[in-house]
């Protein structure tokens, strides 16, 4: 029998499945049933060994077909990073009120593995965000 449970490990990305053994047996004897849990996430207990994202968010500027990178950074939390990016995009916007300045952002998923070295194909932009005459930041989703 198998239950599927949050792993706390990763902090909830990954499923534990839960294999309870001896279930017959142990409720016959009213003993306690062991179980051995797996994470299909986390390979391993070792935190060296896991696999990290991370969100980078930045603000650029577009003027007579140039980009110029405004504020960035970076967070952990994909919410946190539009957020963020969010708040960071209005200021800009604000700040370069003219009608030649395009104010834009965007949200890249990083993937930081082991002994490995982070290079553009763990590397992916997963969202476009734009301020629309309204004041208000529109995201779309990049699909790929």
């Amino acid at each position: 029998m198998t239950t599927p449970v949050k792993c706390t490990a990763c902090d909830g990305r990954g499923w534990k499945i839960v294999t309870r053994r001896g279930c017959v047996a142990a409720m016959g004897l009213h003993l306690e049933m062991s179980a051995r849990e797996d994470c299909l996430y986390c390979e391993s207990g070792d935190p060296a060994a896991q696999v990290v994202e991370m969100f980078e968010w930045e603000v650029f500027s577009t003027s007579a077909g140039a980009d110029e990178l405004g504020p960035c950074g970076v967070t952990s939390g994909q919410a946190t990073a539009m957020d963020t990016l969010r708040t960071a995009l209005r200021r800009v916007a604000d700040e370069t009120a003219q009608a030649d300045v395009t104010v834009w952002g965007r949200i890249v998923l990083r993937v930081y593995d082991f002994g490995t070295v982070p290079d553009d194909w763990s590397r992916r932009i997963i969202f476009i965000a734009t301020v629309d005459p309204a004041g208000s930041v529109r995201f779309e989703r990049v699909t790929s």
